[in-house]
C-alpha cells in the first residue's frame, strides 16, 4: 500500500506555522535597508505590503478549499490556464524557496560567527550545518516540524513584542510621514519588504496534514497575515521612534541596534540569539512547504514520479526533502539578501499575479460549481462571479513587479 500524508495539525498550529514563517528573517534584516527610501514612513511601507498580502492571501483561501493536495498554485494555475504554464510558475516557487533557504542560512551563519567568535572562515559551514539540521526535523515527520516551529515562533515574536514596548515612551518624537524619497520611495521599500510576508501562501501546502483543511486553512491563512502585520507596522514604528530613519538605515543589524539604547552591550547577545532562532525557523518552514510543493508537483505528473515517494515510516516526502537539502547547500556558497529578497520577490509577485487571474478565470468555468459547494470559503465583494478582490490583487502584483525591476536596476 501506498503510504499517505498524515493529518495531524489543526488551527492554533497551521496559523503558527503560518506566524512562524512570516516572521523570519526579513523583519530582522530588511527594516534598515527599506528606511533608506521610506524614512521614518517605513511603518507605511510595511503596511502598503499588508494589504498587497492580504488581497492574495484571500483570493488563496477561495483557491485551496476548491482543491485538494500539496500543490497549491500549481494546481490552480494547472486548472484555469494549462499544465505548461502552471509548471512554469511551481518551478519558479521551487527556485525561490531553496534560493531564500540558502540566504537565510548564511544569515543564521553569519549571527552564528559573531555570537560566539568562531573565525569567518566557518560561515560556510555553520550555514550548512543549519541547513542539513533542519531537513532532518523535515524528515522525521510534520509534528516534529510543528514543535520546532511553535518553540521559535513563540521567541521571535517575544523578540519583536520588546522593541515595541521599548518604543512606548519615544512615540511621538519623530515625524511619521518624513519621506526622504517620497511615495515613490515608500512604494520602493514596500516591494523590498514584501519579502517579510513571504510564507503566508505556502500555508496552502500544509493541506494534505491539517484536519478539516477546507475551514482550517482559510482562517490559518488570514488569521496569521492579520497577527504578522500588526507586529510589522508596530515594530517599525518603535524602531524610527527610537532611532529616527537616518540612523536606522546605516546599522546592518537595525534592531539589535535599537535594543542597544534600552540594554547596552547585552542587546547584541539577545537579538542575536533571537535571530538565530528565526532565521532557523525560516529555514525550516521553507524547506517544509518547498518540498511539498515539489511532492504535490509529482503528484500531477510534472515531476519525475520519484519526487513524490512517501518514507512509510516518517510519512513525509523523504526523496523531495533530501533533493532540495543538495539545491540549498550549492546555494549557501553564494547569496545578498537585499538582492535575493528583490529577486525572490519577482518570482512571489508574479506567482501571485497569476493567482489571482486564475481565480478569475475560475469563477467562470463550467467546473466551477463542482468544485465550489457550501463548505467552501469565497472571496467577499463579488460583482456577479466576479471577484473584485481578486482583480485588486492581480493589478497591486503587478505593480509592485514594476518597484521591485526598478529596485533591483538600482
Amino acid at each position: 500500500m501506498v503510504a499517505t500524508l498524515k493529518r495531524e495539525l489543526g488551527l492554533m498550529q497551521v496559523t503558527i506555522a503560518g506566524v512562524g514563517i512570516i516572521l523570519g528573517a526579513g523583519i530582522y534584516t530588511l527594516i534598515g535597508v527599506a528606511s533608506q527610501s521610506a524614512g521614518n514612513a517605513t511603518w507605511l511601507a510595511f503596511l502598503i505590503s499588508a494589504f498587497v498580502a492580504m488581497f492574495t492571501g484571500l483570493s488563496y483561501a477561495e483557491l485551496s478549499t476548491m482543491f485538494k493536495g500539496d500543490g497549491g498554485e500549481f494546481d490552480y494555475i494547472n486548472a484555469a490556464l494549462s499544465k505548461k504554464f502552471a509548471f512554469l510558475i511551481g518551478l519558479f516557487m521551487i527556485i525561490s524557496g531553496f534560493i531564500s533557504a540558502a540566504t537565510v542560512a548564511l544569515g543564521f551563519g553569519g549571527y552564528f560567527i559573531r555570537l560566539f567568535s568562531i573565525p569567518t572562515l566557518t560561515l560556510i559551514t555553520a550555514s550548512i550545518g543549519l541547513v542539513i539540521a533542519m531537513t532532518i526535523i523535515n524528515f522525521v515527520g510534520i509534528r516534529e516540524s510543528s514543535w520546532f516551529n511553535t518553540i521559535s515562533t513563540f521567541i521571535e515574536f517575544g523578540g519583536l513584542i520588546l522593541i515595541i514596548l521599548f518604543g512606548l515612551g519615544k512615540l511621538g518624537s519623530v515625524d511619521y510621514f518624513a519621506m526622504p524619497e517620497g511615495l515613490s520611495g515608500v512604494f520602493s521599500a514596500s516591494a523590498l519588504v514584501f519579502f517579510a510576508y513571504m510564507g503566508f501562501e505556502s500555508i496552502v501546502k500544509l493541506a494534505e496534514e491539517t484536519k478539516n483543511p477546507t475551514k482550517t486553512i482559510p482562517r490559518a491563512l488570514i488569521l496569521s497575515l492579520i497577527i504578522t502585520s500588526v507586529l510589522y507596522v508596530l515594530v517599525a514604528v518603535s524602531a524610527v521612534s527610537i532611532l529616527g530613519w537616518e540612523e536606522l538605515s546605516q546599522s546592518s543589524a537595525p534592531l539589535a541596534s535599537v535594543a542597544q539604547a534600552f540594554l547596552g552591550s547585552k542587546a547584541f547577545m539577545l537579538l542575536g540569539i533571537i535571530a538565530l532562532f528565526s532565521t532557523a525557523n525560516t529555514v525550516l518552514i521553507s524547506l517544509v512547504t518547498t518540498s511539498r510543493l515539489m511532492y504535490g508537483m509529482a503528484k500531477e505528473h510534472s515531476l519525475p514520479k520519484f519526487f513524490a515517494y512517501v518514507h512509510p515510516r516518517t510519512r513525509t516526502p523523504a526523496a523531495s526533502i533530501f533533493i532540495l537539502l543538495f539545491l540549498t547547500v550549492i546555494f549557501v556558497f553564494v547569496g545578498d539578501i537585499e538582492i535575493v529578497g528583490n529577486l525572490t520577490n519577482l518570482f512571489l509577485f508574479l506567482t501571485f499575479a497569476a493567482v489571482n487571474l486564475s481565480l478569475i478565470i475560475l469563477r467562470y468555468k463550467c467546473d466551477y460549481k463542482k468544485r465550489h459547494n457550501n463548505k467552501t470559503f469565497k472571496c467577499p465583494i463579488n460583482v456577479g462571479k466576479f471577484p473584485v478582490i481578486a482583480l485588486i490583487g492581480l493589478l497591486s502584483s503587478l505593480g509592485m513587479m514594476f518597484f521591485v525591476v526598478r529596485n533591483l536596476m538600482g
